[in-house]
């Protein structure tokens, strides 16, 4: 695998990071995973502003500019052919000695990989997956995309342990997102998703699936969602921006809905992968021309 860091290009096994880098130190960095299918990154103007804005949010200034970043995505992709890919970037504020106030001048670490995405199995598709219902005990600003993710991976943990692929995480009652993922709820047809607060991460996929709704005149809104509504949805998903759309069938052990993934996701599945392969065909056929 080729790797991006600090402007080179370089096997993995060749990548070192300073260990006192801040990143290390102090999880004072931030991150974004963008998804590439056959090549072509996926919904890449709105991950673009999302990275800008988790950087201006930790107050660290954009070490590539947009023309930056998507020469180097272009090009990692291009050292790494094969077939749907997940990107992974991270941005630290740079190695410096340890002090938690910012160093006065330091160069931020830049480093970007990509990964095969993991498609969901068949079996799961057909079946839905699992989730279970724990406190959020993340800090305060899950609308910055930064690396500090301890508690999303204790949280995660728990989940796997009891056999669940998800936790669903609520806050004074109220769920908040999952550990890794944005939640809609579905009952008797009209689906609902928590509005954007700090305590929720802006998703790339949650807002594109809002969008494609609305183009279908479902009643879709962004209001508040209680564990009673949880464990009487008739539906629940989970959306990322390499899972997409996941049904949940069961919370915490107990069935939602039928047990089965239900008609409104099946519809916004195939209506999300349609959307999708005529945007990654528009793209394509961009720089075919170019």
């Amino acid at each position: 695998m080729t790797v991006f860091l600090n402007g080179s290009f370089l096997p993995l096994e060749q990548a070192k990071v300073s260990p006192l880098d801040r990143g290390f130190l102090f999880g004072d960095g931030i991150y974004e995973v963008i998804p590439s299918y056959r090549g072509v990154p996926f919904l890449l103007d709105a991950h673009l502003e999302r990275l800008r804005r988790s950087l201006s949010e930790i107050r660290l200034p954009d070490p590539m500019g947009e023309a930056g970043w998507r020469e180097m995505l272009e090009r990692l992709l291009a050292l790494n052919p094969g077939g749907d890919r997940g990107i992974y970037l991270q941005v630290t504020r740079g190695a410096a000695p340890r002090d938690h106030a910012f160093p006065i001048a330091t160069e931020a670490t830049v480093f970007a990989m990509v990964n095969p995405i993991q498609t969901p199995r068949l079996e799961m598709m057909e079946q839905g997956v699992g989730a279970i219902l724990l406190p959020d005990e993340r800090w305060g600003r899950c609308d910055i995309k930064a690396v500090t993710l301890l508690a999303n991976v204790l949280a995660r943990q728990t989940a796997f342990e009891q056999g669940a692929v998800e936790a669903i995480l609520l806050r004074a009652g109220r769920l908040t997102e999952g550990a890794a993922s944005n939640v809609f709820v579905v009952k008797g047809g009209v689906v609902r998703t928590p509005p954007l607060d700090r305590g929720i991460l802006p998703g790339v996929t949650r807002r594109f699936v809002l969008d494609l709704l609305e183009g279908l005149s479902r009643p879709v809104f962004e209001e508040a969602v209680s564990e009673s509504d949880l464990r009487t949805a008739d539906e629940i998903w989970l959306t990322s921006s390499t899972k997409e759309i996941l049904a949940v069938t069961r919370l915490d052990g107990q069935p939602v809905g039928s047990g089965r993934p239900g008609p409104v996701w099946r519809e916004t599945l195939g209506l999300y992968q349609r959307a999708k392969n005529e945007s990654l065909g528009a793209v394509a056929r961009e720089g075919s021309d170019d």
